[in-house]
C-alpha cells in the first residue's frame, strides 16, 4: 500500500501552527510530482504548497480556514486511485498512514523553502532546478531560460534578483521552453478588517501572534540606545530631482544606511552563542504595517552595492507583495540590519524593538524646519531629523553606535550624490 502523510511544513524559523488558506486540490483530484495542492499561511506570508509525489489527493484532513502544528498530518495522498477508499478508511478510523519506508517522508514542501532536508522533513533531489514562484513568473514575461541561471538563493534557489541581474548585465535571455506546468500562485485577495464592536476581546491574527513571539524573545537581549540629529537638506534636495524617476525615500535612506555600513561591518553583525556572525552581505529590513495586523520587514538585499533606481523598484514590489502575503522566506527572513520609519507620520523620535537575530535597529523620525546655528556665528533654517538607533549591547558598545551614526550624518549631509552612482 503507497498512501502518504501529507505534513504541515515549516516555511519560517518561528513558524509553530499553519492556517489552511485554501486546498488548490480537491479530494480525489490528480496530483502531479511539484505540483501545488494546497495554499498555507504562515507567521509571514501565504506559501504555495507543491507535492513530491503523484498520485491523487485522498483525503482532506485539515479543512481551509483551520489551523494545524507543524509536522501534523494535513491530508492523505494515495499513489494508485484504488487506494483513494483505503486512504478514507484510515483517516475516519484515526490510524496513521502506511508507507513503504521504514522512515516515512512527509509529502510536500513549500515552493518558497530549499528542498534539502529540512525541519518539515523535505528532501531535495539532485538536478532539480529550484526557482521561486516570483522568479519563475518574470522569467516567463521576460523569456528567461532559468536553467542558464545560477541561483543566490538559499541552496541554489533562483529568487526574482536572479532574473534581474541577467538583464541588468545586458545579457540576451535565452528561449525559454514551454513548460508542462505552471507553479505561479494565485494572487491573494486583501481582505478588509471587520469593524469593532466596543467590549469585543478580537482574537489575534496569525501575524499578531508572530509579533508578539518576536518581541518576547527580544527582551532577554540586553539593549542600549544612542540618539543623533541629522541635516536632511542635502537628502531633500536629491530626493526632489529623482523621484520622478521612481526613486522613494526609502530607498535613499535604506541606501545611505548599507553605504555607511560598509564601514561598521559590527552594526550589520548579530550575536550567537559561538561569538559574533559577520554577514556577507548587507540586507536592509524596513518595517511595514500589514493592513489586517501585525508587521513584516521586507528586505532590500545588498542594498549597499544595488543602484537607487533598481532598489526603489525592488522595494515597490516588496511592500505590494507584502501587503498582499505574497513574499518569501528570503525576501522578509534575510535582513542584517532594520530600518523603522515612523517620520512619515510626523513622529519627532521613538525608540525600536531589536528584532530577533539581528544587531541593530535604526528608528527614523519626521523630518523638520528647525532654526540652528550656523558655522560663522550666525542663526539659519535647517531641515533636521532625529534618529535613534538600538544595539544589542553584547556585542555592540556606545562608541561603536555614535561612530556610525556620524558617519551616516556626515553622508546624509555633505555627500548625498554619492548614493546615485
Amino acid at each position: 500500500m503507497s498512501i502518504h502523510e501529507v505534513f504541515m511544513p515549516a516555511l519560517s524559523s518561528t513558524m509553530t501552527e499553519g492556517k489552511i488558506v485554501s486546498w488548490v486540490k480537491s479530494p480525489g483530484d490528480k496530483v502531479e510530482k511539484g505540483e501545488t495542492v494546497v495554499v498555507v499561511e504562515s507567521d509571514k506570508a501565504d506559501m504555495d504548497v507543491e507535492t513530491f509525489y503523484e498520485g491523487y489527493l485522498a483525503h482532506i484532513i485539515v479543512q481551509a480556514g483551520d489551523s494545524a502544528p507543524v509536522g501534523s498530518a494535513i491530508a492523505y495522498i494515495a499513489e494508485t486511485e484504488a487506494e483513494i477508499a483505503t486512504a478514507q478508511t484510515l483517516a475516519n478510523s484515526g490510524t496513521a498512514a502506511a508507507s513503504p519506508t521504514p522512515a516515512p517522508e512527509p509529502v510536500v514542501a513549500a515552493v518558497a523553502t530549499p528542498t534539502l532536508t529540512t525541519q518539515n522533513g523535505s528532501n531535495h533531489r539532485e538536478g532539480r532546478v529550484i526557482v521561486s514562484p516570483r522568479a519563475r513568473k518574470l522569467a516567463k514575461e521576460l523569456k528567461v531560460d532559468l536553467t542558464s541561471l545560477q541561483g543566490s538563493g538559499p541552496y541554489g534557489r533562483i529568487v526574482a534578483a536572479d532574473v534581474e541581474s541577467l538583464l541588468n548585465k545586458g545579457e540576451k535571455p535565452a528561449p525559454t521552453p514551454a513548460p508542462t506546468f505552471t507553479l505561479a500562485p494565485a494572487p491573494a485577495p486583501v481582505t478588509t478588517p471587520a469593524p469593532v464592536v466596543p467590549g469585543q476581546t478580537v482574537p489575534l491574527t496569525t501575524f499578531q501572534n508572530a509579533v508578539v513571539r518576536n518581541m518576547v524573545a527580544s527582551l532577554a537581549v540586553p539593549v542600549f540606545r544612542v540618539g543623533y540629529t541629522i541635516s536632511t537638506d542635502g537628502l531633500d534636495k536629491l530626493y526632489k530631482q529623482i523621484k520622478s524617476k521612481g526613486v522613494t525615500m526609502t530607498a535613499l535612506l535604506a541606501k545611505a544606511v548599507a553605504v555607511t555600513l560598509q564601514k561598521h561591518p559590527l552594526l550589520n553583525a548579530s550575536y550567537s552563542e559561538s561569538g559574533i556572525v559577520y554577514h556577507s552581505g548587507i540586507n536592509i529590513s524596513v518595517a511595514v504595517a500589514m493592513d489586517d495586523g501585525g508587521l513584516i520587514t521586507p528586505v532590500l538585499q545588498n542594498a549597499d552595492i544595488v543602484d537607487i533606481y533598481s532598489l526603489s523598484r525592488s522595494w515597490k514590489s516588496l511592500v505590494e507583495r507584502a501587503r498582499a502575503k505574497q513574499l518569501q522566506p528570503e525576501e522578509y527572513n534575510s535582513g542584517t540590519f532594520t530600518l523603522s520609519n515612523l517620520g512619515m507620520f510626523g513622529v519627532d523620535t521613538f525608540d525600536a524593538i531589536l528584532p530577533p537575530g539581528q544587531g541593530s535597529i535604526l528608528a527614523i523620525g519626521a523630518s523638520r524646519p528647525q532654526v540652528v546655528a550656523t558655522g560663522d556665528g550666525l542663526f539659519g533654517v535647517r531641515q533636521q531629523m532625529q534618529v535613534n538607533i538600538t544595539c544589542d549591547h553584547r556585542i555592540i558598545y556606545g562608541s561603536h553606535a555614535a561612530a556610525f551614526l556620524q558617519d551616516l550624518a556626515k553622508l546624509i549631509e555633505t555627500n548625498t550624490q554619492s548614493l546615485t552612482m
